[in-house]
């Protein structure tokens, strides 16, 4: 990710990159003879001689609640990849930090910028499926699909494992579109492949109104070519069932927003994308980026993906786990 966020920072044209680190002599080396960045390994050095605006982290969990809080002390804005922190303890105390530093702050939840997605939000949201009865939350794909060696991912020290890594995508987007989950009722965290981390997640989960719901995912799924998310929610008036390339809504009444009818409509991401300068992975990666540029610039309010929203998914997260183990 941090290759990626370099990529479309470098194709900005509000940005300018001050200074890139990296631990691997081979990236930085690559960086040194073809990008005329300035490059180190030292986050501290870089920082301290840059004096940048902004600073985009992109390193393995278990760094983000030093290096974030090295960052805020010194009044930088900050963007950290996800999930926030290891644990929720720490996430509360960078997110006061940052409310009192007044910085922009971001975590790279990119779902949130998902065209499809954003649409299931305005609808929830504005109440055209009636009162929330049940929600699903789920996510599939291929990344750990036999045993192999270890790295970050297969420690749960360092942040890995599938309920944080990638479970959490799906966790923070049931919290923004229909509420932080707040209660969990049993959770099973299976490994398949790995040693010493969950390679598929599935809890029974509820949020503060009582409304339930269910998180199911799975990297060692082969069946999927890529990563596959997606979320279901049904009301008393209707039911939405959509992942990142299609949404489908179903409205049992007439209270539906324009553009929809009564009963079934399917609407694709090519509708609903927003249009970015620079396409890299997906549209939402410039997305998140561009908001977290303007948030700087003051062109727009700090306000989705911030360490407080954050925060809560570290919550739920630390809920799921806690439960397995009980």
């Amino acid at each position: 990710m941090g290759i990626s966020h370099l990529s479309i920072l470098g194709a900005h044209p509000s940005v300018e990159i001050a200074g890139v680190c990296d631990t691997s002599k081979m990236v930085i080396d690559v960086l040194k003879n073809y990008s005329g960045y300035n490059c180190y390994t030292d986050y501290i050095k870089m920082v301290d001689e840059t004096k940048p605006d902004a600073v985009i982290v992109a390193v393995p969990t278990k760094f983000h609640f030093k290096m974030v809080k090295e960052l805020l002390n010194r009044n930088i804005h900050v963007f950290t990849e996800k999930p926030f922190c290891l644990n929720p303890t720490e996430s509360q105390e960078l997110t006061e930090l940052a409310r009192q530093k007044g910085v922009v702050n971001q975590v790279g939840y990119h779902n949130k910028f998902v065209g499809t997605f954003k649409e299931v939000k305005k609808l929830v949201k504005g109440g055209f499926l009636g009162e929330i009865t049940h929600f699903l939350g789920e996510a599939y794909g291929p990344v750990v699909i036999k045993k192999k060696s270890d790295t970050w991912r297969s420690d749960p020290n360092e942040g890995g494992g599938c309920l944080m890594d990638y479970a959490s995508h799906v966790i923070d987007l049931i919290n923004d579109i229909v509420a932080p989950i707040n209660n969990c009722k049993g959770s099973i965290l299976k490994s398949i492949y790995s040693k010493s981390v969950d390679d598929s997640v599935y809890a029974l989960v509820s949020i503060e109104s009582g409304v339930s719901g269910v998180i199911s995912v799975n990297w060692s799924d082969e069946t999927y070519r890529k990563m596959s998310t997606s979320v279901t929610i049904i009301g008393t008036e209707g039911k939405i069932v959509s992942d990142a390339n299609e949404l489908k809504v179903y409205f049992r009444t007439k209270n539906y927003p324009e553009g929809y009818s009564k009963g079934w409509n399917v609407k694709y991401v090519t509708e609903l994308a927003d249009e970015v300068n620079f396409y890299l992975r997906g549209e939402e990666y410039s997305s998140q980026i561009d908001h977290f540029i303007k948030s700087v610039q003051g062109q727009v309010n700090n306000t989705i993906n911030t360490f407080e929203s954050a925060w809560k998914t570290d919550q739920s997260i630390h809920l799921i786990k806690e439960q397995s183990l009980a």
